[in-house]
């Protein structure tokens, strides 16, 4: 099987969790720096994927919008720090120690259906320089009218 084969067999293993997850019922709650498990999917060219046989990915909270609507930014546990990663640790519900990286080029909106479950609480002060950071790099350096 080629690699073009078996990106198809993803995409089509992807479409069959989205549609589960579209009809889902339960919606978690969710609020601002919740760190949640989100079926990310299958995505196209450098696009963030999620992992396993639910294709999740955890994302860190930006902006609640409503119970059904957030911005978020995905998370990988690639030790990164640089200008399109933000490195923290935070404690998950088991009480372990995680550091991750906040993908900041990878800003998404997600509908609540796609959260697993949460995993833990970013810290504010981190939630703060990690949004600071991503305001800087999404700035435009110069506005000019078309």
């Amino acid at each position: 099987m080629n690699l073009n084969q078996l990106i198809t067999q993803l995409f089509d293993k992807w479409n069959i969790v989205k549609q589960k997850s579209h009809f889902h019922q339960k919606i978690i709650g969710i609020k601002e720096r919740d760190i949640v498990f989100v079926r990310m999917g299958q995505n196209v060219g450098y696009e963030q994927d999620g992992k396993g046989d639910e294709f999740l990915r955890p994302v860190v909270i930006m902006k609640k919008f409503n119970k059904n609507m957030f911005l978020g930014l995905p998370l990988t546990t690639k030790k990164k720090e640089n200008i399109y990663h933000y490195e923290f640790t935070y404690t998950n519900k088991s009480k372990n120690d995680i550091t991750n990286s906040a993908i900041l080029s990878q800003v998404k909106m997600f509908d609540t259906k796609r959260v697993k479950y949460k995993s833990g609480v970013m810290n504010i002060n981190d939630f703060k320089t990690m949004y600071e950071k991503f305001v800087k790099v999404t700035r435009p350096e110069v506005v000019t009218s078309p």
